[in-house]
């Protein structure tokens, strides 16, 4: 398994992890996501690389903005 961390600035509730969480889970090959909108990390699990662009793509999707930490 692939771990890849990324900093998402905007999120301060429940409701924006899950927005985050919806919009990456679409993406092919991630296994799992782990969303803090407390600490703005957001751990994405897969089993092949996924490309960063991908990410931050479906995080400016849900309507924030993230960077790979």
């Amino acid at each position: 398994m692939i771990t890849t961390e990324y900093q998402v600035t905007g999120m301060s509730c429940s409701h924006c992890e899950n927005a985050v969480r919806g919009e990456v889970s679409k993406l092919d090959g991630v296994e799992s996501i782990d969303v803090s909108a407390a600490s703005g990390r957001l751990i994405v699990t897969s089993a092949a690389p996924v490309v960063d662009d991908a990410v931050i793509a479906a995080v400016d999707e849900a309507g924030y903005s993230a960077v790979r930490a």
